[in-house]
């Protein structure tokens, strides 16, 4: 049996015998569940429905069957609850009627499907919504559960003067309908508590190091890298490593953040760090200098015959992937209580989030993921870090990533004897790669940080970076943070200056202590096929004494390829 309340015949039986029609009507819908359907306007009847809500046994069930979090009005108990499950349990929220928003009463009134609706009116984080009710229907309920005027059926709603939604009909169904309301299996949890897991919920998170300690130690050696979910210490310490398994989300174009958490366990001092992710693509990788030494890696040798191990990609060695560069700061957490300000309320640990989807393979099933921290530190510092995958928001056939490093002067094998990127105060930096046929949105990610912690010195400096690609400049600029100063409450152990400032308050070459410095992004669509070269030329500046700048730069080839991934 169908009922759509706003046709000729139900009008009249409403006028000429109300009291009866409502009594029968009663009877029908007391004994099966009704459906209140809503449109944004009257007059899409036909289409799909933007909403729509179930009630039966005084109950609202206003949630569809995939929905994450199940939504119910319970007449019965006079209560909103919500319902989620979450690892294999049921949680519920439960708020009473009378903890709900209270409206402004209008005198305005309306006719909905036969109905002569009153109006109340909510405020809701600087948003007015406009709600039309009536009491008189035997189903009750709203599409918006904390907009519901006295008990009642609400039939339109309006938000900051746009239509939202109208009723369209008002069905019967078959009794036969299986409903459920897991409300006595749910724990009862606080809507702060909630909230976190309906986050939570929406994707996945794949945990990868857990307060894992990073510092300087001589005893560890590491030959073999042949497990999986294994953390690997290598480089004296300095940098652990783990072979991770990835989710299938991954192949169904998801975005991939990283969440990377630091607490110096010792280090007083502001770090260069990675995090990064070596490719099993070529014969020899950054895993070979690792396990065996940096006499594994190719040698750049500079024009004043310099050498730097493992800098630049060749036919059959990949630099490293970078997916992060970031910084330490100057002793958050363990320097808390050892230098205390008034007013000043240190941070616990240093948060670091970016997004690093174009980085991540999706045709590879499992990656090497590593961290490294430059320090001599016997304490040293903990981190832990988390991949979350992001569905993607339509369902469509990805395709392949295209990932091709080109050049690492950030000597993740510093504590191993690798040289630092000095090359660039007497040559130019150098590489040469192939641009295939099938690649599409060709881009190239620089990611560049002065060093040379002297008044004098490139961090304090600011010098110009140029790139060159076949001789052509694609790219200029001078690689320059100003907001050092904002992360003041990351740094308990920087020092403070006579004039006030702090260490950590200083302009630097595109790096501040406590953050993260994401990479430029130069567009390189105009490249055709085939053979090219790439030059980074840096305007670095003299040494000091003993003291010497360096810079640490990265790039990495990133687009998509034409296949799609199975």
């Amino acid at each position: 049996m169908k009922i759509v309340r706003n046709n000729r015949r139900l009008n009249l039986i409403k006028k000429t015998v109300l009291p009866i029609f409502y009594f029968f009507v009663g009877l029908i819908y007391s004994q099966n569940p009704i459906e209140v359907i809503y449109h944004k306007n009257e007059k899409d009847k036909e289409n799909k429905p933007n909403a729509s809500f179930i009630f039966y046994n005084d109950i609202a069930y206003l949630s569809k069957e995939n929905d994450k979090t199940l939504s119910f009005i319970d007449f019965k108990e006079g209560s909103v609850v919500d319902i989620i499950k979450y690892n294999e349990e049921y949680f519920k929220t439960i708020e009473s009627f009378d903890s709900l928003p209270k409206p402004v009463f209008e005198n305005e009134t309306e006719k909905i499907l036969g109905y002569k609706c009153k109006k109340a009116v909510y405020k809701a984080f600087s948003n007015t919504i406009e709600v039309w009710y009536t009491d008189k229907a035997m189903a009750k309920g709203s599409p918006y559960k904390n907009y519901l005027p006295e008990n009642s059926l609400v039939l339109k709603i309006k938000m900051n003067g746009n239509q939202r939604l109208i009723a369209t009909s008002i069905i019967e169904l078959s009794k036969s309908l299986d409903l459920v309301y897991p409300n006595k299996e749910a724990e009862e949890i606080s809507i702060s508590k909630l909230r976190e897991l309906q986050i939570e919920s929406r994707y996945i998170t794949l945990p990868i190091f857990d307060k894992q300690q990073i510092n300087f130690d001589t005893n560890i050696k590491t030959s073999q890298l042949d497990q999986v979910n294994h953390t690997f210490r290598v480089s004296n310490g300095t940098v652990i490593l783990k072979k991770v398994a990835l989710p299938k989300i991954n192949n169904e174009g998801a975005s991939v953040f990283a969440t990377l958490t630091n607490w110096s366990n010792g280090d007083a001092y502001d770090r260069t760090c990675s995090l990064f992710t070596v490719s099993h693509k070529k014969e020899k990788s950054v895993l070979d200098g690792f396990k065996n030494g940096i006499k594994e890696l190719p040698v750049f040798t500079d024009n004043m015959g310099q050498e730097y191990q493992g800098v630049v990609s060749t036919s059959n060695y990949e630099v490293p992937v970078e997916l992060i560069r970031f910084f330490t700061s100057f002793g958050v957490s363990h320097f808390n209580t050892k230098r205390e300000i008034n007013n000043y309320k240190w941070r616990d640990s240093v948060v670091y989030k970016q997004e690093i989807t174009s980085l991540i393979p999706n045709s590879e099933k499992e990656i090497w993921m590593g961290v490294f921290i430059g320090n001599y530190d016997k304490g040293g510092h903990k981190v832990s870090l988390d991949l979350n995958f992001y569905p993607a928001w339509e369902k469509t056939e990805p395709k392949k990533k295209y990932i091709k490093p080109l050049f690492s002067t950030l000597n993740i094998l510093e504590m191993s004897g690798q040289n630092y990127g000095k090359m660039f105060k007497n040559d130019t930096l150098e590489s040469h790669f192939e641009v295939i046929k099938n690649v599409e949105n060709l881009k190239l990610l620089y990611t560049s940080t002065g060093h040379g912690g002297w008044g004098g010195g490139d961090e304090f400096n600011q010098r110009l970076n140029k790139v060159f690609i076949d001789g052509k400049l694609v790219f200029s600029e001078v690689p320059w943070r100003t907001d050092c100063a904002t992360y003041r409450l990351s740094n308990p152990s920087s020092g403070n200056f006579s004039n006030g400032l702090s260490s950590s308050d200083l302009s630097r070459s595109n790096w501040c202590p406590a953050t993260v410095t994401p990479p430029k992004i130069i567009p390189l669509g105009f490249l055709k096929p085939g053979k090219h070269s790439i030059q980074v030329v840096i305007e670095q500046g003299d040494d000091e004494g003993n003291s010497f700048n360096h810079w640490s730069v990265t790039g990495v080839l990133t687009g998509e390829l034409n296949d799609i991934v199975k």
